[in-house]
């Protein structure tokens, strides 16, 4: 099992920029597939981006195509999350998550507390 501790939120105007850093610590951080969440108010947990164990293969949510980088460093034990371009609707408090692949969904496994991003218009 790995624990997670987010950091990185705050809030921005629309049109900046933040990174997310997730920090995992237990065994085997590299054997995990990575990702990040986010849930705004009233809504459900939503995908945003996952990275496969390596680094080498990443998908991401359509709504933050072109905008998000999802990176990690297995050395380091952490995943960030680029965010540019940001817009009021990417408001919400983000998760980081150990992950799997099920079918064509990424589900979450192990979740850190969140953080939240907050995009003033």
């Amino acid at each position: 099992q790995v624990q997670l501790v987010e950091s990185g939120g705050g809030l921005v105007q629309a049109g900046g920029s933040l990174r997310l850093s997730c920090a995992a610590s237990g065994r085997s951080f590299s054997s995990y597939h990575m990702g990040w969440f986010r849930q705004a108010p009233g809504k459900e947990r939503a995908f945003v981006a996952a990275i496969w164990r390596s680094g080498g293969t990443r998908n991401y949510a359509d709504s933050v195509k072109g905008r998000f980088t999802i990176s990690r460093d297995n050395a380091k034990n952490t995943v960030n999350l680029q965010m540019n371009s940001l817009k009021p609707e990417d408001t919400a408090v983000y998760y980081c998550a150990s992950v799997n692949l099920v079918g064509s969904n990424w589900l979450g496994v192990n979740w850190g507390q969140g953080t939240q991003v907050t995009v003033s218009s």
